[in-house]
């Protein structure tokens, strides 16, 4: 349902909203695949940069996160093409396989 979400505010043209809610889901995510990783005090860029995460993730985990930072601390938009490009990094992300080391 939350990816539904994520889709729906893409749809209305909230790109920068769906993909904040694609971070949010990665950091959930991370938390469970690698639970003592993160913690509470840990900024996206933080855990983007974490060496206990396979390569593979934590790069596509970074390309949501950058999306995120640029709109939220930069107050640049996030346009449909930038949404196409999060949602299939999560897409992605979000594989078992992408997670082997």
């Amino acid at each position: 349902a939350w990816l539904e979400e994520a889709d729906r505010l893409a749809l209305e043209g909230r790109y920068a909203e769906a993909v904040h809610h694609l971070l949010l889901r990665s950091v959930e995510d991370l938390s469970r695949r690698r639970p003592q990783i993160v913690r509470p005090a840990l900024t996206s860029r933080d855990l983007a940069n974490a060496s206990g995460i396979p390569q593979a993730p934590r790069r596509l985990f970074a390309e949501i996160a950058a999306a995120v930072e640029k709109s939220l601390f930069g107050g640049r938009s996030v346009d449909a093409e930038e949404w196409d490009r999060c949602r299939a990094a999560y897409t992605d992300f979000a594989r078992t396989r992408s997670w082997a080391q």
